[in-house]
């Protein structure tokens, strides 16, 4: 089976408008990111895996009032600003020998 030059320009073109579609979708899912204030909110998902943690650690440390969270619409989101003070606040240097 052979194509004609016109045909296959044709084809090309219609893939490259499909691909910068794509790219238009991305750019504007990333742009719905959660964000309050310009800052990024996380919600327990995405917490989990970043600290790779349990469940029952993150709400530990939710109640010990370590790691401040808000409520909107009924899911829990923390600020990303607030995450990194925890990590800091929670590292601890290593001893010197």
């Amino acid at each position: 089976m052979n194509i004609d030059r016109m045909e296959f320009v044709a084809w090309m073109e219609r893939l490259m408008d499909r691909l910068d579609m794509l790219g238009d979708n991305i750019e504007n899912f990333q742009k719905k990111r959660n964000n309050i204030d310009g800052e990024e909110l996380l919600d327990n998902q995405d917490l989990l895996q970043m600290l790779k943690i349990s469940n029952r650690s993150l709400q530990r440390y939710r109640s010990n009032g370590k790691l401040p969270y808000y409520t909107i619409s009924g899911k829990l989101y923390y600020k990303l600003s607030d995450v990194h003070q925890f990590i800091r606040e929670s590292f601890n240097p290593p001893t010197p020998k």
